[in-house]
């Protein structure tokens, strides 16, 4: 009896090592925080005894054991993190969304077009100048924007001869 309590406790010690733990909080920086824990894969075989060579009624295929795996390669990716601070906890900006994106007053965000500064002396004029447009994003891109940003980059900006003057204020637009 006290030898299995002794198994017991040696055996939550080994798990206790890989369970979740909480985030310190005296360290300054800010750490990428996901929004749940991932899904634990399915393991793709099972070990058996020296006993048990011979194939019993029930016993899954290795189709079946591979098929809860196939829609976890084939999901399109999503950014579901968040940038969080260790001493308030508060949620911080994504640095790289701040870089890229321009967030309008009517909460559209305007973007360049991908590859405008790349490989410029293979392309034409014409190709150089539609590169150099910008581009409206769609709704779905402007909400995970809102939610990698903070309301610092939310709020109402005046700028003297703001380029953008024109299209903060949008009448009739569903956004």
């Amino acid at each position: 009896m006290a030898a299995a309590a002794a198994a017991r406790g040696a055996l939550a010690g080994i798990l206790r090592r890989w369970a979740p733990r909480a985030l310190p909080l005296s360290a300054p920086s800010a750490r990428c925080v996901g929004h749940g824990p991932a899904p634990a894969p399915a393991p793709l075989w099972t070990p058996r005894l020296l006993g048990e060579n011979r194939p019993r009624a029930g016993t899954p295929s290795v189709l079946s054991s591979v098929t809860p795996l196939l829609p976890s390669l084939l999901q399109q990716p999503a950014r579901t993190l968040t940038y969080c601070s260790l001493r308030k906890g508060k949620r911080k900006s994504v640095k790289s969304v701040v870089k890229r994106f321009l967030r309008l007053h009517n909460g559209l965000w305007v973007r360049r077009k991908s590859g405008y500064k790349k490989k410029l002396w293979k392309k034409s004029a014409a190709r150089k100048k539609r590169l150099r447009e910008l581009v409206l994003c769609t709704r779905t891109q402007c909400k995970l924007l809102d939610k990698m940003t903070t309301s610092f980059w939310k709020r109402r900006t005046w700028y003297v001869d703001d380029p953008y003057q024109k299209y903060h204020d949008r009448t009739n637009l569903r956004v």
